[in-house]
Parts: C-alpha cells; sequence; structure tokens
C-alpha cells in the first residue's frame, strides 16, 4: 500500500471520546516494549509520528490516524509491563476491552510480540480474546533483524505452538523489522486483503 496522507485525528480516553463515522479501522497493540510505535512509524513512512519512548506503559490513550482519507489506524495502549497502579491498569484495560468488543467499525486488528522472546501469558490471553471474538488479527514479529535466520525461524515455530496458531485456519504470523522494513509489504497487504473483508 502506498501511504499517500497521514491525519492525526483524535486521543481517546474513555468510549465517549472514540470518533463517529463508518470509516473501518484497523487496531495495533502489544506488550509496552514490543516497539509498537517503531512498527506504526515504519509501516507509514513516518519518522516520529507515534512517539516512540524509553518508558515502556507511557501511552495511556488511543490514538486515532486517517490513512488517504481511507480508513483509520488506531494505535492502542501498551499491555503486560507498566508499572502503574492497579487503577490505572484496570482503566486501561476497561479502555482497550471497550474498543476491542463494541466497536463496529474495527476489521482488522495486528497483535505484535517481540520475536526474542516467547509470548507471555498476557499475550496469549490477548490472543485467545481476539479469537473467540472473531476479530480477524495478523500477528507480526517484531525485532526480526535481532535473531539470525536458524534462531528466527525456531522462535517463529514457538511463538506459533504457543498461540497456537493454525495456517489452515487463517492465522497469520508475519516477521517485522523496523530497521530493515522486512515484512513491511506483506503486513499491508495483509491488511489490504482483511480490510476488503468487512465483518
Amino acid at each position: 500500500m502506498q501511504v499517500k496522507s497521514v491525519e492525526f485525528l483524535s486521543k481517546a480516553a474513555n468510549q465517549g471520546q472514540f470518533p463517529s463515522g463508518e470509516l473501518p479501522e484497523v487496531a495495533f497493540c502489544g506488550r509496552s516494549n514490543v516497539g509498537k510505535s517503531s512498527l506504526i512509524n515504519t509501516l507509514l513512512g513516518r519518522k516520529r509520528l507515534a512517539p516512540t519512548s524509553s518508558q515502556p506503559g507511557k501511552t495511556r490513550t488511543i490514538d486515532f490516524y486517517v490513512i488517504n482519507g481511507r480508513f483509520f489506524l488506531v494505535d492502542l495502549p501498551g499491555y503486560g509491563f507498566a508499572k502503574v497502579s492497579k487503577q490505572i491498569k484496570k482503566k486501561w484495560r476497561e479502555l482497550i476491552e471497550g474498543y476491542l468488543g463494541k466497536r463496529k467499525q474495527l476489521k482488522v486488528v495486528v497483535m505484535l510480540v517481540d520475536i526474542r522472546h516467547n509470548p507471555t501469558e498476557d499475550d496469549l490471553l490477548m490472543y485467545q480474546w481476539l479469537k473467540y471474538n472473531e476479530i480477524p488479527t495478523i500477528i507480526a514479529a517484531t525485532k526480526s533483524d535481532k535473531l539470525s535466520r536458524g534462531k528466527s525461524l525456531a522462535s517463529i515455530k514457538n511463538i506459533k505452538e504457543i498461540l497456537n496458531l493454525k495456517e489452515e485456519e487463517g492465522d497469520v504470523l508475519i516477521p517485522f523489522s523496523a530497521k530493515n522494513r522486512e515484512g513491511r509489504a506483506a503486513l499491508w497487504k495483509k491488511i489490504s486483503e482483511l480490510l476488503g473483508n468487512r465483518r
């Protein structure tokens, strides 16, 4: 996909602040230190559109970007790492689940995992929740440039086994690197395919 225009629309700290309209949405989720902002910036061909931080969990809102005037890219807060109070974590969980569970415009979720590590319990719970709710999901295994080809293939096998990915059921895992742009074209291709299949 050629990204011709990117417009930041709004931040939402609660469901009442979600934008109106019928444009389809692609949401991105993952652990707080998985490289989500770097992936989004690489996908969009922008250096600092989605802010990166040395402090995981800094993002506390759902951010909406309009891409080519055709669909929303939705950046969800990271989960599972941030050193914040239980009250804030509860608020984040309610915000994320409220969006994922009730947003009719949502067509695709890109869930990020770090290719260097096995998926965490939080990752497994998130993927199972997405599958249970029949939300089309793409797994993006970030930081693929950090591993040799052999180690990368072994890690991908582990991730597929832990998450119980089944290619025959349409489950997809795409290795991705913000450094060398591996997986960028493949991820856009799959996103475009799923955007065409409205649920």
